[in-house]
């Protein structure tokens, strides 16, 4: 659990960055590739074993780390817009309502059981993700409340599906690091060539600002994949239940960080959202 507790709180870190960046005039897409580039060197300074770059292309898992570091880089860029414009806590309820898709697979795929109340507290759950970060203001039925979270919604569910399949098929527990390193080295690579290949833009800066708010993001992002993989190993819950439980409460404590530090208006039914999350986790965690 502790491993769980930790990885809810780094991503919940996340979600602040992102939201620093439009007060500080942070250049996203720059300071995301800087990200990468930390994330990448945390998990190569924690990783235990010797690297050699001609071996890793050989492992089992390493076509995934390429598609993945490619979904990365465009649904981070989606988070942090989704974060500037509408709110920290619409960008985490897309984000966090994905918990569908690997709760799905796990049940179909893993052969994983949920129990009677498990299945109420992953219904609960959904509930509680949506009324905690439900707006009442016109702005959040606009056009762009529409695409930017629902294609974040879709592109978080594939990332923790594949980082599920990758820890279930092809990735022992002593590679974590040099897994997540690999994942983000495709992801800061895939951000260069996309900003090199662009046509009428500015040019690529890497101030102070972008180089400090990458490294201010790229440490928690490491850790909240590091410590999800080593959650996924626990025998205590399942797959579907580790992904409810942590999606659940990055939501509820980003819906009050966003209060606390942003002063984001919450409604009624914010705070019964985050009353159903604490019922839903414990429903999830102790049954």
């Amino acid at each position: 659990m502790v491993d769980l507790i930790l990885s809810i709180l780094c991503s919940s870190i996340i979600f602040v960055v992102f939201k620093l960046y439009a007060v500080h005039k942070v250049q996203t897409l720059h300071a995301i590739i800087v990200n990468y580039i930390t994330a990448c060197l945390v998990g190569l300074f924690l990783y235990d074993g010797s690297v050699s770059l001609h071996e890793i292309p050989a492992k089992s898992w390493f076509p995934v780390t390429l598609l993945m570091g490619m979904l990365f880089i465009l649904i981070f860029n989606l988070m942090a817009r989704t974060s500037q414009e509408l709110g920290v806590s619409v960008a985490s309820v897309a984000t966090k309502m994905s918990l569908v898709i690997p709760v799905i697979l796990g049940l179909a795929l893993y052969g994983e059981h949920l129990g009677g109340i498990k299945v109420l507290g992953v219904i609960l759950a959904l509930a509680a993700v949506f009324f905690s970060s439900v707006k009442d203001s016109p702005k959040s039925i606009s056009r762009t409340a529409l695409w930017l979270p629902g294609l974040v919604f879709l592109g978080s569910g594939i990332i923790d599906a594949s980082i599920k399949y990758l820890q279930e098929y092809h990735v022992q527990s002593t590679e974590f690091s040099l897994l997540s390193s690999t994942i983000f080295a495709a992801a800061a690579t895939s951000g260069l060539i996309f900003v090199l290949l662009r046509k009428g833009r500015r040019k690529l800066k890497f101030n102070h600002r972008n180089v400090l708010g990458g490294i201010a993001l790229g440490v928690p992002n490491f850790f909240s994949i590091f410590f999800l993989l080593r959650a996924l190993e626990n025998d205590f819950l399942n797959s579907a239940s580790v992904f409810t439980i942590n999606n659940v409460a990055i939501v509820m404590l980003t819906t009050l960080l966003g209060i606390a530090l942003f002063r984001e208006k919450i409604s009624l039914k914010n705070w019964s959202g985050i009353a159903l999350a604490v019922f839903s986790i414990i429903l999830i965690a102790l049954f």
